[in-house]
Parts: C-alpha cells; structure tokens; sequence
C-alpha cells in the first residue's frame, strides 16, 4: 500500500529576537522533531527530519513544506539518509514510481538553511524528486543536495532530480538530472558522471553576491563553483563516496563563507 503524505514547517519571528515554529506538522515516514545544535543561537530554529518508516518506496507520494517568514532563522537537517526503495509489484505490472516534493519558501531578510543528509538510489526503485524554492528580495539560502547511486557493491536504481529557484520572482535557477538505468543513454559516460557514485550540488543565495560575484572555479578534480546571474552561487560535484562528497561541499561552503 503506497503513502500520501505532506509534512509542513513554518518558522517566524518570535518578538523577542528568536525564531518560533508556529507550524511542526509531521506525516506518514517524515517525523519532524525540533532539536538545537551546539553553539546555536536562539535567532536560529533547527528542525532535524526522523524517518518514521521505510520511505519512499514505488508508488509513495510524499512532500515536505518550509516556509521561513520574513525576519526568521531555519535550519533544517536530517537525522540519517533517505534510501529510496522498490515497490510492490502487480503481477508482472513494473512497480509504480515514489515522487518526493520538496517547496521551500524564504521571505524578505529570512534564512534558511536546507541541509538534508544523502539520498541513496536502491537497484530496482524509481524515484522523481522535485525541488521548488521561492526567495524574497533579501533571503538567504543554503541549499544541499547528495546523491549516492546504489548501496555498497549493488548497481544503483533510477532517480530523476529537478531544482527550480526564483528570487524575487525571477528565475536564478532551473535543471534536471536523470541516472539510472531508466535514463537517457550517457548517463553514466564521461559527459555526465564519468562512473562515480556520489553527486552532489551546493547552492548559496546571499545578497552580497548582487556586488560581489563569486568568481568561477574549480574546485579540486571534479567539483566546481559557478556564479548564477543573480546573488547566487552554484557548486557541483562528483566523488567516489559519500563522505569524499560531503567533504567538498562543505569546504566549499567554508570557502564562500570566509
């Protein structure tokens, strides 16, 4: 049986110089806990995402909701990996696709920083998963998203992943990428991943950058910094594992952030 679920955030000023969550609504596998980090503020909320149950397998349909209000402080984060699985299948039927919806909205003078842990492709699942981010004039936006195709040793199964990002009402960013044997043909060639296993993708929307464009670059063998036509910086990687990955990501966010 699949699961329809939406779970919402919504993080506001609280009046006295905090954050308050005046929404934490949890749903079916995606359990939202408030937790606080060392060394945090109280400006700063953070919400960690406790998978509740196995999710997403074939034929899920599930989505998560943020909304940062205008003046608020978010983090959301993750307590492990989300690992997308095969569904039932129907007879000799092929199992229905899962679907993963993520909306995320930032008002004026807001920051969020959307921080889930990897996304793991299991041989034989068929996971799309969308990303739609609206940013008001002066928001902050510290996005991550990881990618690792198939479990130690097994052949990765098939995930779709579109990112569309308006600031202001425009558009900063809008692409799509599918691997896995559903895909295209050449996903896994030289011009795409050149055979590795983890991909990943950092971006940082900051009103400084209006001024000051971050600088093209590249960022070791296969990583590299892209300024966006707009206050916004977009780095992509590849690495072998999941923990090369996240050590370039993260430096890169030290980097930007120095």
């Amino acid at each position: 049986m699949s699961v329809h679920a939406t779970a919402r955030i919504t993080a506001a000023p609280d009046g006295r110089g905090g954050t308050a969550l005046p929404v934490l609504e949890s749903a079916g596998p995606l359990a939202l806990r408030r937790t606080r980090a060392a060394g945090a503020t109280p400006a700063h909320a953070r919400v960690t995402v406790v998978g509740a149950m196995s999710a997403p397998l074939g034929g899920d349909r599930l989505a998560l909701e943020a909304v940062a209000r205008d003046g608020a402080a978010l983090t959301v984060d993750a307590a492990a990996a989300m690992i997308a699985l095969p569904g039932r299948r129907a007879g000799d039927e092929p199992a229905d696709h899962a679907a993963y919806d993520v909306r995320l909205t930032v008002g004026a003078g807001a920051v969020l920083h959307w921080l889930p842990e990897q996304l793991i492709s299991v041989t034989g699942s068929d996971l799309r998963t969308r990303t739609r981010v609206e940013l008001g004039p002066t928001a902050r936006l510290v996005l991550r998203e990881e990618l690792i195709l198939g479990r130690h040793g097994e052949a990765p199964g098939t995930v779709t992943s579109r990112l569309t990002v308006h600031h202001a009402g425009r558009p900063l960013l809008d692409q799509q990428l599918a691997l896995g044997p559903g895909a295209p043909g050449g996903w896994d060639g030289g011009a795409v991943i050149g055979g590795h296993r983890a991909v990943g993708q950092l971006l940082v929307v900051a009103p400084e950058f209006e001024e000051k464009t971050v600088a093209p670059r590249l960022l070791g063998e296969s990583a590299v910094l892209t300024p966006l036509s707009g206050p916004g910086a977009l780095v992509t990687a590849l690495a072998p594992d999941a923990r090369a990955l996240r050590r370039v990501l993260d430096d890169a966010l030290t980097d930007m952030y120095r």
